[in-house]
């Protein structure tokens, strides 16, 4: 809806601009390597490769225990909430770099968003 009136303001050859930037095809995958704890910024970090290039993601401890069941911001109970989200958390994460650019922060808030998808397609 924003994107709508955004559209809307614009000049004509900037209108078609948007749209493209809007449906860019990205190629998202994950590694298939356990996520990197960070103490000091209470984060779980994992890398996502865009395009072909390593992209530095993060969720952090209280997205865990809010969403997903983390007993304390601690590694093993972040550890253990992350692999039972972790399905979720990429397809978030996926929707976070498809709108953005440079590495993502998936905060507790992105959880509540309601377009974000459960699953990927």
């Amino acid at each position: 809806m924003q994107e709508q009136a955004l559209a809307g303001s614009l000049p004509h050859e900037f209108e078609d601009m948007a749209r493209e930037a809007r449906n860019t095809d990205m190629d998202i995958r994950y590694r298939n390597e356990p996520p990197q704890f960070d103490g000091a910024n209470l984060q779980m970090h994992f890398i996502a490769e865009v395009d072909g290039e390593p992209l530095d993601c993060a969720i952090t401890a209280e997205a865990l225990e809010d969403h997903f069941g983390a007993q304390s911001a601690l590694e093993g109970p972040l550890r253990e909430a992350f692999q039972r989200g972790q399905t979720r958390i990429r397809a978030v994460c996926t929707r976070a770099i498809e709108q953005g650019a440079g590495p993502v922060v998936l905060h507790s808030g992105r959880f509540r968003a309601p377009d974000v998808p459960d699953v990927l397609h």
